[in-house]
């Protein structure tokens, strides 16, 4: 059974910097891709940045020049540096990685920015 573990949220000022960290267990295969996802509270999740097996990347618009994601393959963990945080990127940050038409969530981290 995959799963997904991350870690690294908390609550920072705004401006300041967090390091998301999400790893697979449960399967020797590198997943396709890793990415991460946010939700906040009454808004639907939405895609932050995504990261192929490549290391082809993409970025939500409210991100990019903020926000990097990278992966270790043979770690099968990706992460995510948040700098230059803003209150509106409080949310639940949920991990997602796939194996073709397989696919797993995190459990979701909470990152909190104050203003």
């Amino acid at each position: 059974q995959v799963q997904l573990v991350e870690s690294g949220g908390g609550l920072v000022q705004a401006g300041g910097s967090l390091r998301l960290s999400c790893a697979a267990s449960g399967t020797i295969f590198r997943a396709n891709a890793m990415g991460w996802y946010r939700q906040a509270p009454g808004k639907q999740r939405d895609l932050v940045a995504t990261i192929t097996i490549g290391s082809n990347t993409n970025y939500a618009d409210s991100v990019k020049g903020r926000f990097t994601i990278s992966r270790d393959n043979a770690k099968n963990t990706v992460y995510l540096q948040m700098n230059s945080l803003k209150p509106e990127d409080t949310a639940v940050y949920y991990c997602n990685a796939n194996w073709g038409a397989l696919e797993y969530w995190g459990q979701g981290t909470q990152v909190t920015v104050s203003s």
